[in-house]
């Protein structure tokens, strides 16, 4: 009679019940190995473990090089969504450095200190001047230091619109935008590490597999 296939731990120790007690590596490695939906065919034995005769080495260790790239394609993948979460993390201090070689900012400044008006529309709209180097609000700045008439317009749709009934501030978008990157790049990278972790898991599993296959 062929050996027969086996895809339980249950139906393992119905054929090799001398292994019922046995507390080993293996035996844990081989309960997790049918958990993950592995199945193995092995030899007659009434004593120590049998010989396996299915999953052959070969498979074993095709397996483990197709964990092991999946494995380094996640972890590249956790390193662009660690670059993503820094990024937003230090989006206001990187712009707050930057800022300073701009002169659109410093004119900004310079209005600010000497023009009263200016500084009272400034500080009603919270003016994001400090983003004046990322190219989404450099237009948005330049208008409302260059422009008296779109300040005003601006200051007028900030203080009555429904749109900033609830915050005032004309770059909050700014915020919610480096939260919401924040918040998703922290799941993926919360997501890929279990997926790391699991990788790990199997590939120690198969790694004992492959020496159990190995003992002739």
């Amino acid at each position: 009679m062929p050996p027969r296939v086996i895809s339980s731990y249950g139906l393992f120790l119905d054929q090799y019940p001398h292994l019922k007690d046995d507390g080993s590596v293996r035996s844990t490695a081989l309960r997790k190995y049918f958990m993950n939906g592995g199945v193995i065919s092995a030899g007659k034995t009434e004593k120590g473990w049998p010989r396996i005769i299915y999953p052959t080495p070969l498979r074993i260790k095709s397996q483990i090089k197709e964990l092991s790239e999946l494995k380094n394609t996640y972890s590249r993948k956790s390193s662009d969504w660690a670059k993503e979460l820094n990024d937003a993390r230090v989006y206001h201090l990187k712009h707050n450095v930057m800022k300073l070689a701009d002169p659109l900012y410093w004119k900004h400044v310079a209005k600010y200190v000497a023009d009263k008006d200016y500084k009272v529309d400034a500080e009603q709209v919270k003016l994001p001047a400090h983003l004046v180097s990322d190219p989404r609000w450099k237009p948005l700045v330049k208008m409302f230091v260059n422009d008296v008439e779109y300040r005003k317009q601006l200051v007028e749709t900030v203080q009555h619109s429904i749109v900033y009934e609830s915050d005032k501030r004309v770059g909050r978008y700014a915020d919610q935008l480096q939260q919401l990157k924040t918040d998703i790049s922290s799941k993926k990278i919360s997501d890929i590490g279990k997926k790391l972790d699991s990788f790990d898991d199997e590939i120690k599993i198969l790694r004992e597999m492959l020496k159990w296959s190995q003992e002739r």
